[in-house]
């Protein structure tokens, strides 16, 4: 547990000390914050706070991966390092966008289809790789078949099928979190508990490994390398902690789109290598909310010739312009967020319990 305890403190610290650093370097570059004309009033005061925090998450969670490692003298594993091609992968597209709105002082960044073809690009790779480096027991980072809490065989899928379902997945995942990171604090903190939750199901997994523990029972857990996921997921929850801190209201920097999008891609990665890709949706039922509200507002616009469902999407800020304290949603949407983080720990566990009785 060495490792995985390293890598929690040094991603959380490097957050909460790089962070300040960013700030300052951020500040005097004049890197901040565009603010949508059409938004909530109340944000035109957060107009130039600085932005692209993400790639303080994304620096201190691989840092903390490799150092806690190379402490440690553990090799890394394909699911780890595969993951972390995820997550800064999409970083990079977040980046690419955040820099075109400040370079070019505009709200919107990369064109949607050059956004969606670097996401897409992205996923392609990870989704074939994903399938490869089987271990000594053939069991690969990736398995064709969609998952609930395990693999379920007869939804198993080709190949073909199998990249489409994971750039769905990515796609839904990071764009969740990317609608979530509206309001001070409120996707960081959410990410948090999710990347908390995936950090006690992957030891768990490893604790009842098919591979590593003979004395599993009947349910164990054909995942390949559970352990060094764990590393990943506590590193991904120490640094959205730490970067909490400086995010929280009021917000002294933002994590822009290289923090959003990288993140939710993480989120799909874990799901994928954990086989719980369908319990995704209740572990990130806040981030499901937010999505669904969107897709809502924009259905019912079109369908009703300018008619709105919410007051404005997504759905934290229909709550804004109803004169809620931007705190008070905050706190209510995470506490949202770990009702529904503990219904999929429960559910999880549940289920294993079930099957060893």
């Amino acid at each position: 547990m060495k490792v995985v305890f390293l890598a929690g403190i040094l991603s959380l610290l490097g957050t909460l000390l790089g962070t300040r650093l960013a700030i300052k370097v951020l500040v005097k570059k004049g890197y901040g914050q565009l603010i949508r004309d059409d938004g909530p009033t109340s944000h035109h005061v957060k107009r130039g706070t600085p932005t692209m925090g993400g790639l303080v998450i994304i620096a201190s969670v691989l840092i903390a991966y490799t150092v806690s490692h190379l402490i440690t003298w553990t090799l890394p594993s394909a699911s780890g390092l595969l993951v972390l091609f995820l997550f800064t992968g999409l970083g990079v597209v977040g980046f690419l966008d955040d820099f075109i709105k400040i370079s070019r002082q505009r709200s919107l960044g990369l064109r949607s289809k050059a956004k969606i073809a670097g996401q897409s690009l992205v996923a392609i790779v990870f989704a074939l790789l994903s399938l490869q480096f089987p271990d000594e027991r053939n069991v690969r980072p990736a398995s064709q078949a969609i998952s609930f809490l395990r693999d379920i065989p007869w939804l198993a899928l080709p190949v073909v099928l199998v990249v489409l379902w994971v750039i769905l997945l990515i796609a839904a995942a990071s764009n969740g979190v990317n609608l979530t990171d509206g309001l001070d604090g409120l996707a960081s903190g959410a990410c948090v508990m999710i990347f908390g939750a995936y950090t006690l199901i992957n030891i768990w997994q490893y604790n009842q490994s098919c591979a590593y523990v003979a004395s599993a029972g009947p349910k164990c857990y054909e995942v390949r390398d559970p352990y060094d996921l764990a590393v990943v997921a506590v590193a991904l929850a120490g640094a959205c902690f730490g970067f909490l801190w400086w995010n929280a209201e009021p917000a002294k920097i933002f994590m822009g789109d290289t923090g959003s999008l990288s993140l939710g891609g993480a989120l799909a990665g874990m799901a994928i290598f954990t086989r719980t890709e369908l319990l995704l949706i209740i572990l990130g039922g806040l981030l499901v909310i937010e999505v669904m509200s969107v897709v809502m507002q924009v259905s019912y616009f079109k369908l009703t010739h300018g008619k709105r469902i919410f007051k404005m999407s997504p759905i934290h800020h229909h709550f804004e312009l109803l004169n809620w304290a931007q705190v008070t949603i905050v706190m209510r949407f995470w506490i949202i967020c770990g009702l529904f983080v503990a219904a999929g720990l429960g559910i999880f566990y549940a289920e294993w319990v079930a099957g060893n009785a």
